[in-house]
């Protein structure tokens, strides 16, 4: 048994360019072209019910940057190209980056970060909404009030049925307190629920103490939300962990696995979690040993307890990863692998509870420099068997370009 993919469903040919390349292995793959500028960076994707949503930030020709988003639909037509905000002030960042997510109420909800300025690498949240399919927004609103010139960033945007939940890493630890003396010098975990008529719920503190900058992550299971994050010891043992919003509210944050990873500095290498029902799948990169590792951990409870972690990569993993939960309970998984040099392969692999099923495909050539970015993955909503990856080529240093592709996944 192998994994077969096909890059670029039929129903998206109409979307798909030119350049082909074909692997009797492993079937042809096609790109689908994208309305982003060359320049063009830091992508990510979501889904609505017919459709996924692709961000991306660009230089505006004015100064600043732009975030823009388009819809792409099952027959493979993009509904538009759509400027959600320009700024001069925008922070761009090749691990902390923006998000446009469709939420339980239909509406689009837009996330980005603003640098504030005189204040070093401070930067705050920024929240909005449109109810037209992005052609107008809402006055942008910040979910943290602590109103401290430190870092507030690599958000995870979560759908409610009236709106959102944000889950964020804050850095209000950072700022002197009003007593005086050392500040704790420490990143937290928070969370809060925002609704379409800027109604804030309740800031909650998730954990006290986390990595600086790996990115979040959260997904839906039957019981409630799972969140998973890189925590950080007073040991410095900086392994992931995954808190629950229960009916009874968040639990303490426990470790996925003890990898005992031991590093006085942020790896900046985040998980990545999908569930269905009260399956879960956790993806992550660790360290532990000198030895870099890319892991899947799959729970039947909710994310209660996980089983043994399976190894993924091929030996060099770079991470960057990120995983999409089957309904069948195997995960796609993808991650950059390093080839030599900055050069990288971007793969996707087929991981069920007992192990690997198939081999690993190479999606494309990538590179380990940081303006490549983070890859991003979503199920297509119009095929179980298909997801999206996007993630930004910089073949040209001085051209960056978003790419996008299809790959249908089947088993013979």
């Amino acid at each position: 048994m192998r994994l077969e993919l096909s890059i670029c469903a039929l129903g998206l040919l109409a979307g798909c360019t030119s350049h082909d390349r074909t692997d009797a292995s492993r079937g042809t793959v096609r790109e689908i072209s994208v309305p982003a500028e060359v320049g063009s960076g830091e992508p990510n994707l979501s889904t609505a019910e017919d459709a996924i949503v692709l961000s991306w930030l660009e230089a505006a020709p004015e100064g600043g940057h732009d975030l823009w988003m388009a819809r792409l639909d099952a027959s493979g037509r993009w509904e538009g190209r759509r400027r959600v905000v320009h700024g001069d002030s925008l922070f761009v960042n090749w691990a902390d980056f923006p998000s446009v997510t469709v939420g339980g109420d239909g509406r689009l909800w837009a996330h980005w970060l603003r640098r504030r300025p005189g204040a070093g690498l401070a930067y705050d949240i920024r929240l909005s909404h449109s109810a037209d399919a992005g052609e107008t927004w809402s006055d942008a609103t910040t979910p943290h009030d602590d109103g401290t010139p430190t870092e507030h960033g690599f958000v995870s945007v979560i759908p409610e049925p009236s709106g959102v939940s944000l889950v964020w890493l804050d850095g209000r630890a950072y700022a002197p307190s009003v007593e005086g003396g050392e500040p704790a010098r420490e990143m937290s975990l928070r969370a809060r629920a925002i609704s379409s008529r800027s109604s804030l719920e309740d800031e909650v503190l998730l954990d006290d103490r986390t990595c600086d900058c790996c990115q979040t992550d959260a997904a839906r299971t039957a019981d409630g939300l799972v969140v998973v994050y890189r925590n950080r010891t007073e040991d410095e043992v900086r392994d992931i962990y995954v808190t629950r919003r229960t009916a009874l509210g968040w639990t303490p944050g426990v470790p996925v696995h003890r990898d005992g990873w031991v590093i006085a500095g942020c790896p900046v290498n985040g998980p990545a979690v999908d569930a269905s029902g009260n399956q879960v799948a956790v993806a992550w990169f660790t360290g532990e040993g000198n030895i870099p590792r890319v892991f899947v951990a799959f729970s039947t409870d909710g994310g209660v307890t996980f089983a043994d972690p399976i190894r993924v990569d091929g030996g060099s993993p770079a991470g960057r990863l990120d995983l999409r939960l089957r309904a069948d309970g195997t995960a796609l998984v993808s991650w950059l692998e390093r080839t030599g040099a900055d050069g990288a392969e971007l793969r996707l692999g087929r991981y069920g509870p007992q192990g690997q099923e198939g081999e690993a495909i190479v999606v494309s050539s990538s590179s380990t420099a940081r303006a490549s970015g983070f890859p991003r993955m979503v199920a297509a909503p119009w095929n179980p068997d298909e997801v999206l990856l996007a993630w930004t080529d910089v073949s040209d240093p001085d051209a960056s370009q978003v790419r996008l592709v299809s790959v249908e996944t089947s088993q013979r």
